[in-house]
């Protein structure tokens, strides 16, 4: 970039030099790096913020120089238009990514910082705020929790990133559907300003904050029209430019979150710097889908029988999300079923030796689906092909064994995560998997807790009896094990009248036919039985 511009290099280098130093250096501003990723696309309205957006993420000054993409930049030679932009344009991106606060037009309003609803999961379109522990006028400071956000997983705690003084909430306890980016609360800096804030709204597009007075002059209205019908002839051109010959461009987080929900990048409008899609398009495109579907399911609803007595629960939204993610499942994966009868003597046996152990030493019990997660950790470490993903490009096979187990609360279904259950011991598995399971049950799961799943395990066998089920896939996984319940049964001995018993465990792995042919799945139910019928070569 800097042989672009000639002899502006040492400028250039030193104006974003002292950009970085702003940066990294201020208490008020560089606090705020973090909490930039979270804004939405829909948030830029201005060419700089465009720029700005694409700075998100960058933390050292060369790789902010090999930047390359952005609009039409008149001060470089032509042939370098469509690959770099300003030097000029750089300084106020870099303090847009590190400030990104919402200024009032009206003089008589302080500086002030809009606080929107926060992005804390990957598959995360809106969000219910289930209450505030802070109300208006409380000072408050980094790491304090402001409020608890209901997410599509759980009920996680949003922690306010720097000091001030809450001003105004926007949002109460209780908000529901609140989209990414919209604005529930203002802090400012002064607790002297809080009053001035009275009355204060934000319009509903949750762009940089404006409010709207009479003494504000209609032309100034006008101006800002002008800009954005001129800038339309421009957005189709770039449309053309990121879609000719073929080439889709698109940020390696939307193609990611794309690919995890199958949604092809060629039916996406990219709002980014020359039409490029970002991950808001994605998360967009996801809510408008779901939208489409809740319409009509609504359309296509039963009707009010006479005389028949009902009552309507609202759905809340780790069921609407498990709702949508399982029929993308359904219509999306091409599921198929392999069965298999284990004989589970040798594991209960080993079980009651361990819990002996274990009550000795003041540990967690080990209940029979520990042992089952061991078992399918050790089976996926032998066939690997079960531990991966679809892409449209490639199979991506992980190389760590996270298992997640399925738990049924009043809230909803949970998916808790165990990590490198392959590496790790009995009782460990034993000890995380009620740890989880209580913060399930108390809806306090944080993403972590969640999110990383290579293979799932859903037992309705031990708590609740069912013989034999199939269960549904997990996207982006592409296996999950259905644990049935043991039954006693009779079994010929070597002469006619001779017997014996045994206990018998029917399990069931569902498969996504794009990565796992039935021969594969075979050969890990072959491996699963092998450690539930010879325990101890777990322990080895």
């Amino acid at each position: 970039m800097t042989s672009s511009c000639g002899g502006g290099g040492d400028q250039i280098r030193s104006v974003m030099t002292l950009a970085f130093q702003i940066i990294r250096h201020s208490r008020k501003i560089g606090s705020r790096l973090g909490r930039c990723r979270n804004y939405a696309a829909k948030d830029i309205r201005f060419g700089v913020e465009a720029r700005a957006s694409m700075l998100q993420g960058v933390e050292n000054l060369d790789d902010a120089m090999k930047m390359a993409i952005g609009p039409k930049d008149e001060l470089l030679p032509e042939s370098h238009h469509k690959n770099y932009f300003g030097w000029h344009e750089l300084l106020p991106c870099f303090i847009m990514v590190a400030t990104r606060r919402h200024f009032s037009t009206n003089s008589e309003l302080p500086p002030h910082e809009t606080i929107g609803m926060p992005s804390l999961s990957p598959t995360m379109t809106e969000g219910n705020i289930a209450r505030w522990l802070k109300k208006e006028g409380d000072k408050v400071l980094p790491g304090e929790v402001l409020c608890e956000v209901e997410t599509d997983k759980a009920t996680v705690e949003m922690e306010c990133m720097e000091e001030g003084y809450i001003a105004k909430i926007m949002h109460g306890d209780g908000s529901k559907d609140l989209k990414v980016g919209e604005a529930i609360a203002i802090i400012v800096e002064e607790e002297g300003d809080i009053e001035k804030f009275k009355d204060y709204s934000v319009s509903k597009s949750a762009a940089p904050t404006e409010v709207k007075t009479p003494s504000e002059p209609s032309q100034s209205k006008k101006e800002e029209e002008t800009p954005a019908k001129a800038a339309e002839p421009n957005a189709s051109k770039t449309e053309e430019v990121s879609h000719s010959e073929d080439r889709i461009f698109s940020s390696p987080l939307a193609r990611k979150l794309a690919e995890d929900n199958n949604v092809s990048l060629s039916s996406l409008k990219g709002t980014g710097p020359d039409g490029r899609i970002v991950k808001a398009d994605v998360v967009d495109y996801l809510a408008s889908r779901e939208k489409d579907i809740s319409a009509q399911s609504k359309a296509k609803g039963p009707a009010a029988v006479q005389g028949l007595d009902y009552v309507d629960l609202p759905n809340s939204q780790i069921r609407k999300v498990t709702a949508s993610r399982l029929l993308l499942s359904k219509q999306t994966i091409p599921h198929y079923y392999l069965t298999v009868d284990t004989r589970v003597d040798k594991l209960m046996e080993l079980r009651s030796k361990l819990n002996a152990i274990q009550e000795t030493s003041g540990g967690k019990r080990i209940s029979i689906n520990d042992l089952v997660i061991k078992a399918a950790a050790l089976a996926l470490r032998k066939v690997p092909q079960c531990n991966s993903s679809w892409t449209n490009d490639f199979i991506r096979q992980y190389n760590n064994v996270n298992i997640n187990v399925a738990v049924q609360t009043d809230n909803g279904l949970f998916v808790p995560v165990i990590r490198d259950a392959d590496k790790k011991g009995l009782s460990i598995i034993a000890e995380e998997v009620k740890n989880l399971a209580q913060k399930a049950k108390e809806n306090s799961l944080k993403p972590e807790n969640y999110e990383g799943g290579t293979f799932t395990v859903s037992n309705l066998g031990g708590p609740f009896g069912v013989k034999q089920f199939c269960a549904i896939i997990n996207p982006p996984q592409s296996a999950i094990l259905a644990v049935g319940s043991a039954e006693r049964r009779v079994l010929p001995g070597g002469s006619p009248d001779q017997f014996e018993f045994g206990s018998f465990m029917s399990v069931t792995l569902s498969c996504d036919h794009r990565v796992i042919d039935g021969a594969i799945g075979a050969e890990w139910l072959k491996a699963f039985k092998g450690y539930i019928e010879n325990p101890h070569s777990m322990l080895l």
